[in-house]
């Protein structure tokens, strides 16, 4: 039989990286941490991390094994979530979103939410979705509000809880310009034509996407700030330090001295959705809240709908 913990202590593992940095997370010594892996390798009669002076990476079975450990903390809350309801009579949920995605979406379709289901407990968590996708499949948040770029969702090693994603909404990012500039007054910019301009963004995957997009094009931006904040980038904008990248719901509220314009297609686009895993997303007040994230998204401003 596989021991729970020690599955629990290769999760860690697999997150962190490192005997030493699950063993501080578990509040566990490094030796311990090893020989938990140690037995659970010998259980399984296969090698679940590979150990190198750099760290320690899943091998194969490890992945699997990863995979299978979330699956289990999954169940594991659901049940407890299923006992305290009974003991309670209340129906707890935890809802995970990152800033953006939180201010203009989330607090009309909690109103729309407590509307049908008035006696639940609502706690709200704010992170990347990096941070909150895997704690999504680990069954710790019922669903995220979450975005990705061109590439695939950040949910973290291993093949976990399989994720369902609802699309909201698409995001394009616009170009943000201090009032009275050259190109403040264009109907839409192709990314080369800023190939000159300094740049302070509110977000450093952003900046990550921007390079590559103006790598495409042929040029590095000069960066003169990154911040965690769209609308504290657009302020930086207004003072003249530079342009930024912004997406469109991260627009408003309006800032003075700025203007935004669209990027010439194929813009720049975040895509918006909501994470859950399979098993909770039938579940009646999931599906009441995704509806009122879907009309909720249906209501904004300038963005495409997936």
């Amino acid at each position: 039989m596989i021991d729970v913990q020690r599955l629990r202590v290769l999760r860690m593992v697999a997150e962190h990286g490192s005997f030493n940095k699950a063993a501080a997370a578990l509040r566990l010594t490094p030796s311990a941490v090893s020989q938990h892996i140690a037995a659970l390798e010998r259980s399984l009669g296969a090698q679940v991390v590979a150990r190198s002076t750099r760290g320690v990476t899943l091998t194969q079975a490890g992945r699997i094994m990863v995979g299978a450990a979330e699956s289990v903390a999954a169940e594991l809350e659901l049940a407890r979530q299923q006992v305290d309801r009974l003991n309670t009579g209340r129906v707890q949920l935890t809802v995970a979103t990152f800033t953006s995605g939180g201010r203009h979406l989330l607090p009309g379709a909690l109103a729309r939410l407590l509307a049908t289901h008035p006696h639940t407990v609502l706690h709200v968590r704010e992170g990347e979705p990096e941070d909150t996708l895997p704690l999504v499949r680990q069954g710790a948040v019922d669903l995220a509000l979450a975005y990705h770029f061109d590439g695939p969702l950040p949910t973290g090693p291993g093949p976990g809880s399989s994720l369902h994603w609802t699309a909201l909404l698409e995001d394009p990012l616009h170009v943000v310009l201090p009032e009275g500039h050259r190109l403040a007054g264009r109907e839409s910019l192709d990314i080369a034509e800023l190939a000159a301009e300094p740049w302070v963004l509110g977000c450093s995957k952003t900046e990550a996407y921007l390079r590559r997009y103006a790598e495409r094009a042929g040029f590095e931006p000069e960066m003169r700030g990154t911040t965690t904040d769209y609308f504290f980038a657009r302020s930086l904008v207004a003072a003249g330090m530079g342009i930024s990248l912004i997406p469109s719901i991260a627009l408003v509220p309006a800032v003075p001295g700025v203007h935004a314009v669209p990027v010439k297609a194929p813009a720049p686009t975040r895509y918006i959705g909501v994470a859950t895993i399979d098993r909770r997303r039938d579940h009646p007040h999931v599906t009441t809240f995704i509806r009122a994230l879907r009309e909720q998204a249906a209501q904004q401003p300038e963005s495409g709908h997936g």
